[in-house]
């Protein structure tokens, strides 16, 4: 395996390996759009289910299915977000029975 990939269950996870105010940049935007997503989300179910005080017949199908959809939108950018280092951010956890540079 190269620097750039470890196991990560089973599988390969490739870290995408950026310059420093590129991988600022990604952080907080999609740490904000992830957080307002998820929020959103959970706002349109309640919406939805009028504060879960319906019966399942009257919960109001799209408007739930929407909400769904942006908690998991929210969750898939933040999870490929925690893809992208930069150099001086140094190995992953998984290559931690590699020997160090520094010292």
């Amino acid at each position: 395996m190269t620097d750039d990939q470890s196991a990560d269950s089973g599988g390969k996870r490739r870290d995408v390996v950026v310059p420093l105010r590129v991988y600022k940049t990604v952080t907080v935007f999609s740490t904000l759009f992830a957080v307002a997503s998820v929020v959103a989300g959970f706002i349109l179910v309640d919406v939805a289910t009028q504060r879960a005080g319906v019966p399942a017949s009257e919960i109001d199908v799209p408007i739930a299915i929407a909400g769904i959809g942006a908690i998991l939108a929210g969750t898939v950018v933040y999870a490929f977000s925690t893809r992208f280092r930069t150099e001086e951010m140094g190995k992953s956890k998984d290559d931690a029975d590699k020997p160090s540079d520094n010292g």
